[in-house]
């Protein structure tokens, strides 16, 4: 690891100030990805403002007619929150089932989105729940926020504050973990509210992805079987060690079918 100064402001404020005063700053959330970064000297920033102190981007509060995350929400609150589990139990869900307890303790929601790694979980709840990314700069629809590979529409120094997510009037995820690591090799988010449905797919490609024939199929008829025959391309899919890109289309079938079949538990 190299050296670099530390700080950990107590407030949004101090971060962006702090950011913006250092060469190369880096901010620290929850350090999944980051702290291994900078261990393997794949990283050298001149400064590492870690957020962990700023009470304003933590917890969970109802917003209207949404459910408002803190950035720096870890996801295990996420995952035992009583408004959560209430209001939109697929995301309750999701976030248990992320890692294990040493990760859901000390990774983020806010982390975990600004990385985008293609096999993350939260990208699917944000993309399929169509979610708001809030910063201190602006808002950002979901559909806007994801943009490629480890790529997000935020700008430089630009900084997470929560995230809204909708109530769905039904919502379900399902994912097909690594066995070692528990990322989701393929995870699918299935979400209905009113006459649109949305189908997020995590782990499957390079980035998180919408299936517009699946939306377009539960719209009409709201079961497991109205995607059992819909085919997604291995076209541009993710291909490795542990599963080929023909494999991971498969599963997103598969889970897709398991995500509207939780929507009814």
């Amino acid at each position: 690891m190299y050296n670099f100064a530390y700080h950990r402001p107590a407030s949004l404020a101090d971060a962006v100030q702090a950011l913006k005063s250092a060469e190369d700053g880096r901010l620290l959330a929850g350090g999944m990805t980051l702290i291994p970064t900078l261990k393997q000297r794949l990283a050298a920033p001149s400064d590492l403002i870690d957020l962990g102190a700023i009470a304003e981007l933590k917890g969970i509060k109802e917003d209207g007619d949404a459910i408002l995350v803190g950035a720096l929400t870890p996801h295990a609150e996420v995952a035992g929150s009583e408004l959560v589990r209430r209001a939109i139990p697929a995301l309750a869900a999701l976030a248990e089932g992320i890692g294990d307890p040493q990760v859901r303790n000390r990774g983020t929601i806010g982390g975990s989105i600004a990385n985008n790694d293609p096999a993350a979980d939260y990208p699917a709840a944000v993309l399929g729940l169509d979610a708001t990314v809030r910063t201190d700069r602006r808002e950002i629809r979901a559909d806007d926020f994801f943009k490629g590979l480890f790529e997000t529409a935020l700008e430089e120094g630009e900084i997470i504050t929560a995230v809204r997510f909708p109530r769905p009037e039904k919502a379900g995820y399902a994912k097909f973990p690594n066995p070692a690591s528990r990322y989701a090799m393929v995870g699918v988010m299935v979400a209905k509210r009113g006459s649109e449905v949305r189908v997020a797919v995590t782990g499957a490609g390079p980035c998180v992805f919408r299936v517009p024939e699946m939306e377009q199929a539960l719209a009409g008829n709201f079961t497991p079987d109205a995607v059992k025959d819909i085919k997604v391309s291995p076209d541009g899919l993710n291909s490795d060690i542990h599963g080929s890109a023909d494999y991971r289309a498969h599963l997103v079938t598969v889970m897709a079918r398991r995500a509207v079949a939780a929507c009814a538990v």
